[in-house]
């Protein structure tokens, strides 16, 4: 019996978003709305993302010894996830800069700040988290030997969710684990090392052959593909007006990685992960943003 239906190893920033008519080009300056401070951070996003769906969750993340830490414990404690596994100190809390244009699309520079310092030691030090976990979930806004270590601790018949956000180039062994590999068109680019070509099912197939054993590949307006070596199928979108987009892949992935864990089909998972992406889009902020299960089942 599992104490957790998910554990999420990432970040936590606080996100600080600005509004624009249009985002700035190089040497350029616009003006923007005021600023509006939220919790943030792709870890931080998914594990509320997940406890406000019910899932029972868990937080292995770090913070610094600041108000922005504090803002984020509260955040996540506030969602009901256990934040027994939040380290503070070390370094500032990590911090987003975030530009909205009108129709909802955004551009993001991160300070990663204490997220750097979230270690493979302090991995081995939370093994009993990684033991009480049905499904753990991981990004890579936190150092890579970090996630190589989840990897290497997952205990047997733990599922293991990656979305490689920031992209980069990924050792086997992680890309072996994964399942599924949660990627967007550019993050599949960088993954498979060039561009890639011909259509979404000729990508996730590229994907699959360097190991993992699923993929999900997100396709904004035109839905999702989910892939496995059995084949794949598309998932489509949720028409939305959008608002703003920040968070809403975190959103997706929460709500994917949970329904995953509590046995549903993969294409069954992705088509409610869309749901809860598609309410997310539609309010300002990230984890302010996140749908319940009754606001998800009244769609």
């Amino acid at each position: 019996m599992y104490d957790y239906d998910l554990l999420v190893v990432g970040s936590a920033n606080a996100d600080l978003v600005i509004g624009v008519e249009r985002r700035p080009g190089a040497g350029e300056t616009v003006l923007g709305s005021d600023l509006a401070v939220h919790p943030g951070g792709k870890g931080g996003n998914q594990a509320v993302a997940a406890a406000r769906l019910g899932a029972r969750t868990a937080l292995l993340a770090r913070v610094g010894d600041d108000g922005h830490g504090r803002l984020l414990l509260d955040s996540q404690r506030a969602a009901g996830v256990d934040t027994a596994g939040v380290l503070v100190g070390g370094a500032p809390t990590g911090v987003a800069l975030i530009t909205v244009d009108p129709s909802g699309d955004n551009s993001i520079v991160v300070s990663p700040g204490a997220n750097g310092r979230l270690t493979p030691e302090d991995v081995r030090a939370a093994d009993a988290l990684l033991r009480a976990s049905r499904v753990v979930s991981a990004q890579l806004e936190i150092p890579l030997e970090t996630v190589v270590e989840v990897v290497r601790r997952l205990p047997e018949g733990t599922r293991f969710v990656l979305n490689p956000s920031p992209p980069r180039e990924l050792p086997a062994e992680v890309l072996a684990a994964c399942d599924p590999l949660i990627v967007n068109e550019h993050e599949a680019q960088v993954i498979v090392g060039g561009e890639l070509a011909g259509s979404p099912e000729d990508w996730a197939r590229a994907l699959l052959a360097l190991g993992p054993r699923s993929v999900v590949v997100t396709l904004g307006a035109q839905g999702a593909l989910v892939a496995t070596a059995e084949g794949s199928v598309r998932v489509p979108a949720v028409r939305v007006e959008a608002v703003d987009t920040t968070g809403a892949g975190d959103a997706f992935t929460a709500a994917l990685a949970w329904k995953l864990g509590a046995g549903a089909e993969p294409a069954e998972a992705a088509a409610y992960a869309a749901r809860v992406g598609a309410v997310a889009v539609t309010r300002a902020g990230a984890q302010v943003s996140f749908p319940t299960a009754e606001e998800i089942a009244a769609l």
